[in-house]
C-alpha cells in the first residue's frame, strides 16, 4: 500500500498520502461519537447495524444495505455489471447523481463548477459510454450523448447500474459500457411512503461574494402508495418534487481556445510570426501561445425545479402497464467580471521556452480590458415513456415501449468591454502613456502562471478603462429531442437454452444549435466618460485567487453590464436580430433502426453450474445534417484589425450519411465454487459520435479581445463546427473476471479487459469556396475523419469491499470499499491545428508539430476508496476519489487538444437517526479545495485553472 500511494503521489503531484491520512483522522475523531450513539435505542438488540426485530429475523439498513444490494446485483447479473442501489427512495448516498456514480467501480467524473458532471467508465470518456434513463435514451442540452446528471435530483433516483460488458438485448451500448439510471416502480416498492427532506448548504466561496452570506437550500418531497381496485387490479403511484436554490461561484484564469505556433527565432515588436507545420518540421524553432488570457471572477445563482412521477397498473395477473414522466426546469445566472489580456501574441520578448514548446517565461505588452458579462441559462427537460407488458402464455412475454425525451437550453449573454488607451476618460495621459501595458508571465515555479504588470498602472482605477467600448448580445439555443419505440418478446424454454429474446427498436433524434449575435461599438470619449462614471461597481469578491500559487491579481476595475447596456443603448436588452439565420446554425436528424436476437442458457459442466447468453444485434444509423453558407464582408474594426461578417445571402447545404453495424456478443458465468464465479465476455461494440459532432455549420473564430490582422489570417479562422460523415468508433472486446463472495457484505473481484479499435480520428482539410468582399476565395476548412488506424486498450479493474463484523463492538460497524482501474491505451487523437493533417486530394499526411492525445476521457489510473461506520442510528462515510490526467475533447470536436490534470477529491457524509423516521444528515464536498487544472495544447502548458471551494450540506429527513 505504501508503494502504491507513493506512486500515485508521484503521478499527481498533489500529496495523496497526506490527504488520505487527514481523511482517516477525521473518521477516527468521529468514532467516539458513534460509540456513544450505541446507547440510543436500547430496546433493540444490535449487532453492527443489525437490529433483531423478531426472533431469527435480521434487518439490515443504511449504507451497509446499499453496499449489500450492490454486491447482490453484481453477483446475479448475467453480464459484467457494477451497481449502486437503494431499497428506499432517496437512500442513494450522495448529494448528486454524478457524485454517486463515481463511487462505483471503474467510474469517474469530469468536474464542472466543483460537481461531478460527465461520467467516464474504465478511464474512458463519456463519448465511449451510453447512458439511459429507465432503459431509454435521454436528451441533453450539451450536444453529446451523455445524460445530464446535474439535471436529475439524486434523492429521486434509487438505482444506478453500469453494464461493463454488452449483451444483445441492450440494443444500444457503448465501447466502455452502459449507464442505466432508474426510478422505483410503486407496486414493486410494495409499501406506502411519504417523505420530505430539507437541506441547507453553505459555500465558503459564495460567502466571499460581497453582500452574500454563502447560503442555499434544496427541498424534496416524495410520495409512494399502492391501491387495490377490485376487478381493475392493483394500482401504484409515486411522485417526487424538488426545489433547489444554490450557488456555484468560481474563480479562474483561462487562456483562449485557439493557440498558435510562433517563430522563436524572430524577435519583433508586433504580432508573432506564425509557423506552419511544414516549417516547424523543417527545423524552424517555435513556441506556442494563446490568442488571449483572462482572469475571471464568477458569481452564480442556480435554481432548479424537478418533478418525477410513475404509475404502475396491473389490471390482471398477465398484464402490466407502466408510465413514468420526468420534468426539470433549471435557471442559472452567471455574473462575470473579467480582466482580459487581449493581445498575448504581441511584442513577446525575453522568452523562456519549455522543451515541449510552451512558454515558461515571457515579457510582453497588451491592451487590458475590463469585460463584464451577465450570462443567463434556462434549461427545460421533459421525458417519459409508456410500457405495456403482456404474458401471452406461461412461456411467452411481450413488451412494448414508447418514449419521449426533450431538452431545450437557451443561453443569453450580455457582454460589455472597456479597453485601455493612452488617455483616460478625462482625456489626460495615463501613467503608462500607452494603450498597451507591459507585463511579465512567469510559469517557472508552479502550474499557475503569475502575471505582473507595470506598477504605474492601477488596475482598480476605473478611469483607465476608457476606449473601444463594445457591447455584445449573444443568444444560443440548443434543442435535443428523441422519440423512440421498442418491441421485445421473450420465450422460455426447457433444456440447455432457458429463454430466447428478440426485439426491434426505432428512434429518431433531432439536434438543433442556433446562434445569434448583436454587436455595438462606439468611440466617443465624452459618452464613454458619462457611462463609465454611471456604471462603476466595487470588485464583487473578497480574497480573489487567494489559494492560487504566487501573487495573483486580487481585484480590478469592474462595471455593471446591465447598466452599461442601459446607458449606451437606452435599453437593458436590445433583443436578437430580426434574421436569425447564420452559417453557424446546425440541424441534425438521426434515424436508428436496431434489431436483436439473444438466447440465455443454463447448464452444468460436471458439478459446475454455467449460465450466460449469446446473441447478435444489427444497428442502422442514418444521419441528415443541414447547414447554411453565406458570402462574407470584411469589416474594419477601426483599431488596425478586421473581422468577417455574413452578407445575409444564404444557401442551404444538406449532407446525408448512413452506416450499418453488426454486433455479436456472448457472456458466460462459471460457478466454480458456491462463493466464487468466473465471468467471460466477448462482444463487438460501437460508440456513435455526438450529435453536435455531426453538424454541417461553419463558425468564424472570434474570441473576446481577439480579431484578425489581415484577410489571410481571417480565413484561417473559419472552422467546421462538425463532421457529418463521421462514423461510429468500432471495437472488439474481451473481458475475464474472477469474483469471490465470502458473505453478503464482502466481495473481492478482478476483471481483465481488452479492446481493439478499428479506426481513429484525424483532422482532414477540405477546400471550400467563400465569397469574401465580392471575391471568391478558396478556404481550407478542417474537419475530422475516421482514419484507418488500429489501436487497443487493455486494463485491470479491482473491487474489494467488506464489513469488519468480526471486530469487537463498537468497531464491528466499520466497513470499507476500494475500487481501482488501470488502463493502457495507444489511441491517437491529433490537434486540429498543430497535429497531423490528412490531404484527401493527395492522400498524404502532413506530420504535426505537437504530440497527439489519447482517446477523449482516457485516464490511466482511477481510484475510489470509501471508509464507513454504520451501526445503530449512526452512519459515517469518507469518500476519496482520484483520477489521473486525461484528454478532454470540446463538445462537438474539431477543436484543439485540451488536457485535464490529475485530480483528487475527498468528501465526508454523516447521518444519525434522531427517532423513528427522522434523521439528520451532514455532507461536506471537496473539503481540501482541490482546483481543476487544464493544459492546452500540450501537457504542462496551463490553459486554465478553477477554484470552487468546498460545499457543506445539513439536512433533515422525515419518513412516514
Amino acid at each position: 500500500m505504501t508503494i502504491f500511494t507513493a506512486y500515485l503521489r508521484a503521478e499527481s503531484g498533489l500529496g495523496l498520502a497526506s490527504r488520505l491520512l487527514q481523511g482517516c483522522a477525521v473518521c477516527a475523531i468521529a468514532l467516539p461519537i458513534a460509540a456513544h450513539a450505541q446507547d440510543v435505542g436500547q430496546a433493540e438488540k444490535q449487532a453492527g447495524d443489525v437490529a433483531v426485530e423478531e426472533e431469527n429475523v435480521i434487518v439490515v439498513s443504511g449504507l451497509r444495505q446499499t453496499i449489500r444490494d450492490s454486491i447482490e446485483t453484481k453477483r446475479a447479473a448475467t453480464a459484467i455489471v457494477d451497481a449502486l442501489s437503494a431499497d428506499d427512495i432517496g437512500d442513494i448516498p450522495a448529494i448528486s447523481v454524478g457524485q454517486a456514480i463515481q463511487t462505483i467501480t471503474g467510474a469517474t467524473t469530469h468536474r464542472e463548477k466543483g460537481d461531478a458532471s460527465e461520467i467516464a467508465l474504465r478511464g474512458l470518456g463519456p463519448f465511449l459510454s451510453n447512458a439511459t434513463f429507465n432503459g431509454r435514451e435521454a436528451s441533453n442540452g450539451s450536444g453529446d450523448r451523455s445524460v445530464n446528471f446535474n439535471q436529475f435530483p439524486s434523492e429521486l433516483i434509487n438505482q444506478i447500474t453500469i453494464y461493463k460488458s454488452q449483451q444483445a438485448s441492450l440494443v444500444e451500448g457503448g465501447v466502455a459500457g452502459t449507464i442505466e439510471l432508474g426510478t422505483l416502480r410503486p407496486l414493486d416498492f410494495g409499501r406506502t411512503r411519504l417523505q420530505g427532506e430539507i437541506k441547507v448548504n453553505y459555500n465558503p466561496y459564495q460567502d466571499r461574494i460581497v453582500g452574500d452570506g454563502g447560503m442555499g437550500w434544496r427541498g424534496t418531497v416524495s410520495y409512494v402508495d399502492q391501491f387495490e381496485l377490485g376487478d381493475l387490479g392493483d394500482f401504484g403511484v409515486s411522485i417526487g418534487y424538488q426545489r433547489q436554490r444554490t450557488s456555484n461561484p468560481e474563480e479562474t484564469m483561462a487562456g483562449s481556445s485557439t493557440w498558435r505556433a510562433c517563430d522563436d527565432s524572430i524577435t519583433v515588436s508586433g504580432v508573432c510570426q506564425e509557423v506552419s507545420n511544414a516549417e516547424a518540421n523543417a527545423g524552424t524553432p517555435f513556441y506556442i501561445v494563446p490568442n488571449a488570457l483572462v482572469f475571471r471572477q464568477i458569481s452564480e445563482e442556480d435554481e432548479r425545479d424537478a418533478v418525477f412521477g410513475a404509475i404502475q397498473w396491473q389490471p390482471s395477473p398477465t398484464v402490466e402497464i407502466n408510465f413514468d414522466v420526468q420534468y426539470s426546469d433549471r435557471y442559472i445566472n452567471e455574473d462575470r467580471s473579467d480582466l482580459n489580456f487581449s493581445e498575448l501574441p504581441l511584442a513577446l520578448q525575453n522568452r523562456e521556452v519549455d522543451p515541449a514548446g510552451f512558454l515558461r517565461y515571457v515579457e510582453g505588452a497588451s491592451s487590458l480590458e475590463s469585460t463584464s458579462t451577465l450570462q443567463e441559462r434556462t434549461e427545460e427537460y421533459l421525458g417519459g415513456g409508456l410500457e405495456i407488458a403482456i404474458d401471452v402464455s406461461d412461456r411467452l412475454r411481450i413488451v412494448g415501449d414508447v418514449s419521449y425525451s426533450d431538452t431545450r437550453r437557451l443561453d443569453t449573454v450580455r457582454s460589455t468591454r472597456l479597453r485601455t488607451d493612452a488617455l483616460d476618460i478625462y482625456g489626460n495621459p495615463t501613467p503608462v502613456g500607452n494603450q498597451r501595458v507591459f507585463y511579465t508571465y512567469d510559469a517557472r515555479d508552479s502550474f499557475a502562471p503569475v502575471f505582473t504588470i507595470d506598477p504605474r498602472f492601477d488596475l482598480d482605477d476605473w478611469s483607465l478603462f476608457s476606449d473601444d467600448a463594445r457591447l455584445r448580445r449573444d443568444e444560443r439555443e440548443r434543442n435535443n429531442t428523441i422519440w423512440a419505440g421498442r418491441f421485445d418478446a421473450t420465450y422460455e424454454l426447457d433444456g440447455f437454452l432457458s429463454a430466447v429474446h428478440a426485439g426491434v427498436r426505432y428512434s429518431q433524434q433531432t439536434y438543433a444549435d442556433h446562434t445569434d449575435r448583436v454587436e455595438f461599438s462606439q468611440g466617443d470619449r465624452d459618452v464613454d466618460r458619462e457611462v463609465n462614471l454611471a456604471c462603476r461597481r466595487q470588485f464583487p469578491q473578497r480574497d480573489f485567487l487567494s489559494n492560487a500559487p504566487g501573487e495573483q491579481f486580487s481585484s480590478w476595475a469592474t462595471f455593471d453590464p446591465v447598466c452599461l447596456f442601459r446607458e449606451y443603448l437606452g435599453t437593458e436588452d436590445p433583443g436578437p436580430n430580426d434574421d436569425l439565420r447564420s452559417i453557424a446554425n446546425a440541424d441534425v436528424s438521426e434515424d436508428v433502426w436496431a434489431g436483436y436476437v439473444m438466447a440465455e442458457y443454463e447448464h452444468e459442466l460436471g458439478a459446475m453450474p454455467i449460465r450466460g447468453n449469446f446473441g447478435v444485434r444489427v444497428v442502422n444509423t442514418a444521419v441528415t445534417s443541414r447547414g447554411l453558407r453565406s458570402g462574407l464582408d470584411v469589416i474594419d474594426n477601426g483599431d488596425g484589425t478586421i473581422r468577417l461578417e455574413e452578407t445575409g445571402d444564404y444557401e442551404d447545404v444538406v449532407i446525408k450519411h448512413d452506416t450499418t453495424r453488426i454486433l455479436p456478443s456472448a457472456n458466460a458465468i462459471f460457478e466454480v465454487a458456491p462463493d466464487v464465479q468466473v465471468r467471460a465476455a466477448v462482444y463487438r461494440a460501437m460508440s456513435r459520435p455526438a450529435p453536435s459532432a455531426l453538424t454541417a455549420g461553419r463558425s468564424i473564430q472570434l474570441e473576446d479581445g481577439t480579431a484578425f490582422t489581415d484577410v489571410a489570417d481571417a480565413i484561417r479562422g473559419i472552422q467546421a463546427s462538425g463532421s457529418p460523415r463521421l462514423e461510429p468508433l468500432m471495437s472488439w472486446n474481451g473481458d475475464l473476471a474472477l469474483e469471490w463472495y465470502p458473505n453478503a457484505d464482502t466481495i473481492l473481484s478482478g476483471t481483465l479487459y481488452y479492446k481493439k479499435f478499428s479506426g481513429g480520428f484525424q483532422p482532414v482539410v477540405f477546400d471550400e469556396d467563400f465569397t469574401i468582399d465580392g471575391q471568391t476565395a478558396s478556404v481550407p476548412v478542417t474537419q475530422t475523419r475516421n482514419s484507418d488506424d488500429k489501436s487497443r486498450i487493455y486494463g485491470l479493474e479491482i473491487t474489494a469491499a467488506t464489513r469488519f463484523s468480526f471486530l469487537p463492538a463498537p468497531l464491528d460497524g466499520l466497513g470499507t470499499k476500494i475500487s481501482y482501474n488501470y488502463a493502457n491505451s495507444d489511441f491517437e487523437t491529433h490537434d486540429v491545428r498543430l497535429g497531423d493533417i490528412y490531404d484527401p486530394e493527395t492522400e498524404t499526411v502532413e506530420p504535426g508539430i505537437i504530440p497527439p492525445a489519447n482517446i477523449s476521457g482516457y485516464s490511466k489510473h482511477v481510484l475510489s476508496a470509501q471508509v464507513y461506520y454504520d451501526i445503530g442510528p449512526v452512519n459515517l462515510q469518507g469518500i476519496y476519489n482520484y483520477r489521473s490526467q486525461y484528454f478532454q475533447d470540446f463538445v462537438g470536436g474539431n477543436a484543439q487538444l485540451r488536457y485535464v490534470a490529475g485530480n483528487e477529491t475527498f468528501d465526508l457524509r454523516a447521518s444519525i437517526d434522531l427517532m423513528r423516521g427522522v434523521s439528520l444528515r451532514l455532507e461536506a464536498l471537496n473539503i481540501f479545495n482541490e482546483p481543476k487544472i487544464t493544459y492546452m495544447p500540450v501537457v504542462g502548458s496551463t490553459r486554465q485553472y478553477h477554484y470552487y471551494g468546498s460545499k457543506y450540506f445539513l439536512g433533515l429527513r422525515v419518513k412516514m
